[in-house]
């Protein structure tokens, strides 16, 4: 059984077809890359996977489970996570706290418990102290653990968001353009981070741009244009697709 399947996902704003009965999957620890030009429907893809916008037709099943109206935190929980486009920490927090906050997503303590600050709920944080730090040193940040987040330089930012969704334990990790506006070697940091995401049994699906990237680490390729897959397979087959050089691809990887 896929990790992910989309079925004939189809999504719908008023008369306008963003995502038009697209079929996927990622298989458990598996890169797939989702590319195409902008405005193909691949964001749009990504937020109808954790539940950010409706799907008008088709369903969406995630670890076997038919995700249907679950809201965005529930699938969470379920072991899904993501980053954005545009970065999303708290600049005025120090990265630890960024990753923290993903860590507390996972707590049991409630309300009450945390009030009272109880032994219980006391050791929750503990683990939930290390577990931030070791993501920190997986994500090569252990360094920058007391630095606000706004502080650190771009390509540190992406890493943070990174190592806070997986704070989440998340079973798929969905990265949105996480090498948009890095130099090459942010790129190359950013390529060994996935690499040893892979090796943890994560699966990831990301959309990007950078074709380097998408070469390099992606098992498999999708690529949507106008909404609709236009072509699935490994980086080379996709590589060579005439429909795909006329849509996207042009010279860039020829």
């Amino acid at each position: 059984m896929s990790l992910l399947a989309m079925e004939k996902v189809t999504v719908r704003f008023g008369g306008l077809v963003a995502v038009s009965e697209l079929n996927l999957t990622v298989e458990p620890g598996e890169v797939v890359g989702l590319i195409g030009p902008n405005g193909a429907g691949k964001t749009t893809a990504f937020n109808a996977v954790t539940g950010l916008v409706p799907v008008s037709d088709g369903r969406v099943r995630f670890d076997g489970r038919d995700l249907g109206r679950l809201k965005p935190h529930q699938r969470t929980q379920l072991g899904l996570a993501r980053t954005f486009q545009n970065i999303r920490l708290f600049g005025d927090q120090p990265a630890l706290t960024n990753v923290l906050v993903g860590c507390h997503s996972g707590l049991r303590s409630g309300l009450v418990a945390s009030l009272l600050r109880t032994p219980a709920q006391r050791r929750e944080e503990r683990a939930a102290a290390a577990r931030a730090l070791a993501l920190l040193e997986f994500a090569g940040l252990s360094e920058v653990a007391d630095v606000d987040a706004g502080s650190l330089p771009y390509g540190l930012q992406r890493r943070l968001e990174i190592a806070r969704a997986l704070a989440t334990e998340p079973k798929l990790l969905l990265l949105d353009e996480p090498a948009a506006g890095m130099n090459e070697s942010e790129s190359q940091d950013l390529l060994r981070l996935v690499g040893k995401i892979r090796e943890l049994g994560i699966a990831v699906l990301l959309i990007e741009h950078d074709m380097h990237v998408v070469m390099s680490v992606c098992d498999r390729l999708a690529v949507l244009n106008f909404g609709k897959r236009i072509a699935l397979g490994t980086p080379d087959a996709v590589r060579e697709n005439p429909d795909v050089v006329v849509a996207y691809l042009g010279q860039e990887v020829g």
